[in-house]
């Protein structure tokens, strides 16, 4: 009994990782050997992914759990599974780079704040920018704006300088 403990232990583990991650992707690695698999969890553990292998009944369990039903269909053979807590398109991104110079890794489906995608979805997902590429975009366009105003007044200052020099050398030319 206490094995049919654990286990529900990690399918809770799951699911309430499929609920709280901003993104996950589901992938076949099939073929990958010790020191490709190696590499890609260095990669993910240093972009702050978190990169597993469960058994597929475990993780069908935990799908039903998390009511994300639509990862069923790609919980077939060997499942590797990555979970991002704050960027949906870090994993999808780090995943699809690595597969294409590794044939051998297949991605299968992928997640975004619990909407199911098929492989199409996360490839496209992986052309978008980055959370910290966006806020950067924004911040720039809402700077744009200010330092527009700033020219603006440093030319009218500007102006008013040189028209104050035209004057006092009027002036001075005037007495000499």
């Amino acid at each position: 009994m206490p094995n049919i403990e654990a286990k529900k232990v990690i399918v809770n583990e799951i699911a309430d990782k499929m609920k709280n991650s901003q993104g996950a992707v589901i992938v076949d690695y099939r073929g990958l050997n010790v020191e490709e698999v190696t590499a890609l969890r260095k990669s993910a553990r240093e972009k702050g992914i978190e990169y597993k292998v469960y058994k597929n009944s475990m993780m069908r369990f935990a799908a039903k759990q998390a009511e994300v039903e639509g990862l069923l269909d790609s919980l077939v053979g060997p499942t590797g599974i990555a979970f991002c807590a704050d960027d949906p398109v870090a994993t999808a991104k780090l995943f699809s780079d690595f597969a294409k110079t590794h044939q051998n890794l297949e991605i299968k489906s992928g997640l975004v704040e619990g909407k199911v995608l098929d492989v199409d979805g996360v490839k496209e997902l992986a052309t978008l920018p980055s959370r910290e590429e966006l806020v950067a975009k924004a911040l720039a366009g809402f700077n744009a704006p200010i330092a527009g105003f700033v020219n603006v007044l440093n030319a009218n200052l500007k102006g008013l300088v040189v028209a104050l020099a035209a004057i006092a050398d009027q002036k001075a030319e005037a007495e000499a």
